[in-house]
């Protein structure tokens, strides 16, 4: 059984919230947020969240403030940075090595501030390596400057980027075949929702296992 509580915590770019998820006996700390267009509810997030703390590996669910706000429409990224800043050291305080995540924009924060958090790895779920239908538009810079262990999970009809459309670089990807940017598979895909799902959480413990 896990220990879940959530706290809200001030920063300059308004209230954030953390949901933890808290192993009994954790090793890791798996910070992770929500994109532009959705929430912590988030399909793979709440799988993650039901499934690490059973190997070892605490998760806080992290809510950007313009989200607790309530507020439809994500700030610039900037800001969404702004945001991660002022929650690290309430993450760092754990006494865990602390995994930056996110999942499509959360990603790109991730990425973009893991080196100067001092994060110990990236989970990369969905990164928007362009803008649908704009390859040219590339925002794979983010990706390869983390600087530290990373593994993306990708959707393989995702048309934010497509797993062949990744270069090569110092990371792990990891393709859930089928899938769409909310690693959605359709009805008529050979494999189900759930197993989808699994391959998410399978690839999060099998390479966070990876870490210590």
């Amino acid at each position: 059984m896990t220990e879940t509580d959530s706290e809200t915590i001030e920063t300059d770019a308004g209230t954030a919230r953390v949901t933890w998820h808290r192993a009994p006996e954790p090793r890791l700390l798996l910070a992770v947020s929500h994109g532009a267009g959705g929430g912590i509810e988030a399909r793979d997030l709440r799988a993650l969240a039901g499934v690490l703390p059973g190997h070892g590996v605490s998760v806080a669910l992290v809510e950007q403030p313009w989200r607790v706000a309530g507020r439809k429409v994500a700030p610039a990224p900037k800001t969404l940075d702004t945001g991660w800043r002022g929650v690290w050291p309430v993450l760092a305080e754990q006494g865990l090595p602390v995994i930056s995540g996110g999942r499509s924009a959360g990603a790109r924060v991730a990425c973009r501030t893991a080196a100067e958090l001092g994060a110990a790895a990236v989970l990369a779920l969905s990164f928007p390596l362009h803008p649908p239908g704009r390859p040219e538009r590339s925002r794979a810079a983010e990706l390869l400057g983390a600087l530290v262990p990373t593994l993306v999970v990708q959707g393989g009809n995702d048309p934010f980027g497509r797993p062949a459309e990744f270069p090569d670089g110092p990371y792990e990807l990891v393709e859930v075949a089928h899938a769409d940017h909310g690693l959605a598979v359709p009805k008529r895909a050979p494999l189900s929702q759930e197993e989808a799902t699994g391959i998410v959480t399978d690839a999060v413990v099998r390479w966070s296992a990876s870490l210590d």
